[in-house]
């Protein structure tokens, strides 16, 4: 992994003398993976580089600008319903200096130029579960709803929620696509709260992985993706959402049955506190790309 504190130390000669260079910024946020890739550019006639003696000032230049161009889209994720990663600092619940931190446990590769030589540029690759586990901050999980009347329900590998259309939105006559989050919440159809992030086990990575609706399509006995047996194992508890709620349509709706067979057993419960929960996207929701200078 290419260390980010390499050049850290000429941080401010760079931003001084290179103040004009061209500099920017093309990447993705990819809930299916759950990275955020990003490749950072710079045109060295723009910044007065020659290569070779140049390198070391464009690849300083590159590290110090690295910051300021990938924060904006790690503070647009959608945290939850209601916030993004902005909006919890503007209230003084997460704190900037949090989220450089994470930002610079980014791995990246080795600056490289162009075939012309007139670029140079840097990848990063960021984990999105790394940024949920920053916002776990109980030590247990809370206790998930039970009921007096449990049903009889199979053991499961996991679960596998199809949000893939267009749903109802919970209290209004419109509907909307489902779209990812970090900490989404399950809701059943009488309104009772199945899931919600402070259920989860505190060392579980993240909430929830989303997957496109194809990973259920899959040429093999189980028809799952090897990314979602990964997930929920070979045998999950498959689905259909029926609603969504929240400002922001990130929280689903399922069938109150559906909700018993989760809930009705110790077995079912814990794939909820160990994060085996699996949300299938719209392939239009699960790709955000972003750019900048």
């Amino acid at each position: 992994m290419y260390r980010l504190t390499v050049f850290l130390l000429v941080f401010f000669t760079v931003s001084g003398v290179f103040a004009d260079a061209k500099i920017g910024i093309n990447g993705a946020v990819e809930w299916d993976t759950m990275r955020i890739k990003a490749v950072i550019s710079l045109d060295l006639a723009s910044a007065g580089i020659k290569i070779p003696s140049g390198r070391i000032q464009g690849e300083s230049l590159l590290l110090s600008n690295y910051l300021s161009l990938i924060l904006p889209s790690i503070l647009e994720l959608q945290v939850d319903s209601s916030s993004t990663i902005s909006d919890l600092i503007n209230r003084g619940e997460f704190n900037l200096s949090e989220v450089e931190a994470i930002a610079l446990k980014a791995q990246s590769i080795p600056p490289a130029l162009s075939p012309e030589l007139k670029n140079m540029s840097v990848s990063y690759n960021m984990n999105i579960s790394g940024i949920s586990s920053a916002f776990i901050r109980h030590r247990r999980p809370s206790p998930i709803m039970r009921t007096l009347n449990p049903v009889s329900a199979a053991r499961y590998t996991g679960i596998v929620i199809i949000a893939s259309d267009e749903l109802p939105i919970h209290g209004m006559k419109s509907k909307a696509m489902p779209v990812p989050c970090l900490f989404p919440k399950i809701w059943d159809s009488e309104m009772n709260l199945i899931y919600e992030r402070n259920m989860l086990e505190a060392e579980s990575a993240s909430m929830v992985s989303y997957a496109p609706l194809n990973s259920i399509f899959q040429k093999n006995p189980s028809g799952l993706s090897a990314e979602l047996i990964a997930a929920v194992g070979e045998r999950p508890l498959r689905i259909f959402a029926n609603g969504v709620f929240g400002s922001t349509p990130t929280d689903l709706v399922i069938d109150r049955n559906d909700a018993m067979l989760i809930i009705s057993s110790e077995e079912n419960r814990r794939l909820l506190t160990e994060g085996r929960v699996v949300i299938l996207l719209n392939d239009s929701v699960l790709r955000s790309e972003f750019s900048g200078e």
